[in-house]
């Protein structure tokens, strides 16, 4: 944050309430653990439960193909193996690029309700 954006929330602080002040500040930026436990919470939780419980089990499935390459001796078996561990590892990556785009939606939608909450305190001076 620059001493701009820090100077401008210092002057929304002083307009507001101890209650608007409290709500603004929730809406404010979060860190990477912050933004990840954001994902389990929200009427789309379980769905991120249920892809972290399945993540795991594909890194555990990944791991066993990955031995299982590691120890046989036929080519076409090492191939074989290969493949499902490579196919694994591009689904755990596929699932964390949607958990990503999640966390960038939630971000988004923050910075939304922080405009959201400045405009109607404008509208209120205004009135």
């Amino acid at each position: 944050m620059n001493d701009s954006e820090k100077e401008m929330d210092d002057l929304i602080h002083q307009a507001l309430t101890k209650e608007e002040a409290a709500y603004y500040d929730q809406l404010g930026e979060q860190n990477m653990p912050q933004m990840i436990l954001g994902l389990f919470k929200g009427k789309n939780s379980w769905i991120t439960l249920v892809m972290f419980v399945f993540n795991l089990v594909v890194l555990g499935l990944s791991i066993y193909t990955f031995v299982e390459m590691l120890n046989t001796d036929v080519i076409v078996d090492k191939l074989e193996w290969a493949v499902y561990t490579l196919l694994g590892f591009i689904t755990m990556s596929l699932l964390k690029v949607y958990n990503w785009n999640q966390m960038d939606k939630n971000a988004l939608l923050r910075e939304i309700k922080r405009l959201e909450f400045q405009v109607s305190l404008l509208g209120k001076k205004g009135e």
